[in-house]
């Protein structure tokens, strides 16, 4: 039967790059729910070759769409030629920025690079923090009130808000004005934070900060609708810094070298790897931390991209059930049920509820619904570690460059205000 799927949907063996291992790890994250496209129908079996399709489909449509891969690689040349010639000019603001990005459509991990940011600086400086605001219910720019509202900011500002309460917290969708509005406050910002802003080219960050999977890096993609980067790999000549991002702890030199060999950069480019770590989980309106191998049963519930490594964390701690929703999902009362009935049917006495801290702040405006009672509801914090390269540490270099940029600006404005 898969070998029959295989020739159906796969005219070229060059291009099949879903092994049987992978089908079967996609399969066993299908749940059976109606919101997420694995979760359908509900017998294994027939879950399992469910997936086999979809995944054969997935490169199939890919191939139908090339065509209009053409025309959106034309539009891309085209707005960059544009940005080239100065026809669509760019600002550099009287500001020191730092601007965080990626060239695929998600699941790079730029939120918590951002955060990594923020606790790196925000206590040295006044910051501030501008993102789009994705999936929000306002348009234009709005500033956090101090209620850190996910419908007012979106899910990301609206966590780190929470997270940094010395940290401005503002959403716009077009960022030179979203920095023009901060610069009108009192005191401004001495240094702001841009989140996903390597594809705004209006704006012009003092330091550009592209991040890569390692797992499924830029130089393996293509472009959109057939692969998944917005742009082509040529952008990445545009940052200073390249982080490769959810890289495993214990790289060998020689794929290390040939990781950075493989990202064709230049020599002024600095590249460091970061990983993922998993902090003990918190309590949704606590701060206790619990340790998870104490549990016995965990129910995972994620609205994320990838939220493959955090279910693969947490089943290596404790037995670990998956319901998995779209990405930026927004709960509601007949989620709660589903996913109230889901752990009540766990075996263990030492059990719990585990999400993320993105989901978290969707979680929080449900936590007054007779749904929640009684429902242990956790938070996996996660942090950043970024390893040193040969040549440079990634803390000393940032904070060297902001430093730097900082003092010229102070000097800069107050020859300006004596003059």
């Amino acid at each position: 039967m898969f070998f029959l799927l295989k020739r159906l949907f796969y005219p070229s063996s060059r291009f099949f790059c879903v092994s049987l291992h992978r089908i079967k790890k996609l399969a066993s994250y299908a749940q059976d729910k109606p919101d997420t496209l694995f979760c359908i129908v509900h017998e294994p079996l027939t879950r399992y070759f469910y997936v086999v399709i979809i995944m054969s489909f997935r490169k199939t449509i890919s191939w139908f769409l090339f065509p209009l891969t053409v025309w959106y690689a034309v539009g891309v040349c085209f707005r960059n030629l544009l940005f080239a010639l100065g026809i669509k000019s760019q600002t550099a603001p009287p500001v020191t920025t730092i601007g965080v990005g990626n060239l695929c459509t998600g699941g790079s991990g730029k939120t918590p690079h951002v955060e990594y940011l923020l606790r790196l600086l925000s206590g040295s400086y006044e910051t501030a923090l501008l993102s789009r605001g994705y999936r929000r219910k306002t348009s234009g720019f709005v500033l956090d009130d101090g209620c850190h509202s996910p419908s007012r900011l979106g899910d990301e500002p609206s966590m780190l808000a929470l997270k940094f309460p010395n940290v401005t917290v503002a959403v716009c969708e077009k960022r030179v004005e979203g920095v023009h509005q901060l610069l009108k406050r009192d005191p401004a910002p001495q240094l702001i934070v841009l989140d996903d802003v390597f594809q705004h080219r209006y704006l012009k960050p003092t330091v550009n900060i592209l991040l890569t999977e390692y797992g499924n890096p830029y130089f393996k993609d293509h472009i959109l609708p057939f692969g998944n980067l917005r742009e082509f790999r040529s952008a990445r000549r545009r940052a200073d810094i390249v982080i490769v991002t959810k890289s495993p702890s214990n790289i060998n030199p020689i794929d290390r070298h040939n990781f950075i060999n493989s990202l064709k950069l230049r020599p002024h480019q600095k590249v460091f790897f970061s990983q993922i770590l998993y902090c003990n989980p918190v309590p949704l309106m606590g701060t206790n931390q619990l340790s998870l191998n104490t549990i016995d049963e965990a129910l995972v519930v994620t609205g994320i991209a990838h939220p493959e490594p955090m279910f693969e964390y947490v089943s290596s701690c404790c037995s670990a059930v998956h319901i998995r929703y779209a990405d930026h999902h927004r709960f509601t009362l007949n989620d709660l049920k589903h996913i109230r009935k889901s752990f009540e049917r766990l075996k263990g006495n030492r059990k719990l509820i585990l999400t993320t801290e993105k989901d978290a702040v969707r979680f929080r405006e449900l936590a007054n619904s007779d749904l929640m009672a009684g429902l242990p509801v956790y938070v996996l914090p996660i942090q950043v570690s970024i390893q040193p390269s040969l040549e440079f540490d990634f803390d000393q270099t940032i904070q060297s460059i902001v430093s730097k940029n900082v003092s010229f600006l102070d000097r800069m404005h107050k020859t300006k205000f004596n003059l």
